[in-house]
């Protein structure tokens, strides 16, 4: 389905009517990540079902809803819980949560998810700071701007260069030495899911030097980028991806909500620290 700017208009206009403040920095909560919401004070939580024209989530471990409120003092919209390519949806559906942000103001994006761990110096439990993505998704022709351009929202061929924010990589960093947390640094990479990766395709992407790899996040970004936010991505390596074919190992969406779990106090300090010291508007 294709949307236009009067739909994310509609969706942004019945959001503003429910709550009183004016987000100014977007949020998307990723596999078992949602407890964050959870901290956000003097929130209004809104089902995406209530939402004119969101598409529903329907995976495990995401609420499905719009979170509004202060965190650390800064007015955020958060998404507990995402749409996913595999669901069914269309990449503009994928997008939609984002644009119906831009519409409402939002200048900064914050997204994280759970991802495998390709780089041999990860560890499950990590968390991985993005840098950079690959679009495979892209490469293969589902890329959220196909189609009519509406100039209003963006131009026809935004650059990529720098899809991750430099100064809130660094802002991140700093806050990470600051609290005594592990960040590491690298690319994410995403695939259509809802299958996990063989040992091929592991192989072939950490050739393409992928650090991490995961089922979402980079259509929202590009999305993001399009508006003209500023976004800064945060992966939890939630397990190591398995190279080998000869090995016992196996992983389950059950093991990586699991593991979600453990890392959720990390990267809620971490998402803290950050938004505690981004300057005001």
């Amino acid at each position: 389905m294709n949307f236009t700017r009067a739909d994310y208009e509609k969706a942004a206009h019945f959001i503003q009517q429910k709550i009183s403040i004016k987000p100014r920095i977007g949020l998307i909560l990723g596999s078992g990540l949602g407890p964050l919401a959870d901290a956000i004070e003097n929130a209004v939580a809104i089902p995406f079902g209530e939402i004119p024209g969101m598409p529903q989530s329907t995976v495990q471990g995401h609420a499905g809803r719009m979170v509004i409120g202060t965190l650390e003092g800064q007015p955020v919209m958060a998404m507990q819980g995402r749409i996913h390519f595999y669901e069914g949806h269309t990449m503009h559906e994928v997008a939609f949560p984002v644009r119906v942000m831009q519409m409402m103001g939002i200048e900064t994006l914050i997204v994280t998810n759970a991802a495998g761990g390709l780089n041999p110096d990860f560890r499950a439990g990590d968390l991985m700071l993005l840098n950079d993505h690959i679009n495979l998704l892209g490469m293969m022709g589902w890329n959220p701007l196909m189609g009519h351009n509406d100039e209003s929202l963006g131009t026809r061929f935004p650059p990529m260069t720098i899809a991750y924010d430099k100064p809130l990589r660094d802002l991140a960093m700093a806050v990470a030495r600051r609290e005594g947390l592990t960040l590491r640094e690298g690319v994410y990479i995403c695939l259509s899911g809802p299958t996990f990766e063989t040992p091929a395709d592991s192989r072939m992407i950490r050739s393409w030097g992928a650090d991490a790899v995961g089922m979402s996040t980079v259509p929202e970004v590009i999305a993001a980028r399009h508006g003209g936010m500023r976004v800064m991505g945060i992966s939890s390596i939630v397990n190591m991806v398995i190279m080998n074919t000869e090995s016992n190992e196996s992983v389950s969406h059950e093991e990586v909500l699991a593991m979600g779990k453990t890392i959720v106090p990390r990267l809620t300090t971490l998402l803290r620290g950050v938004l505690r010291d981004l300057p005001p508007k």
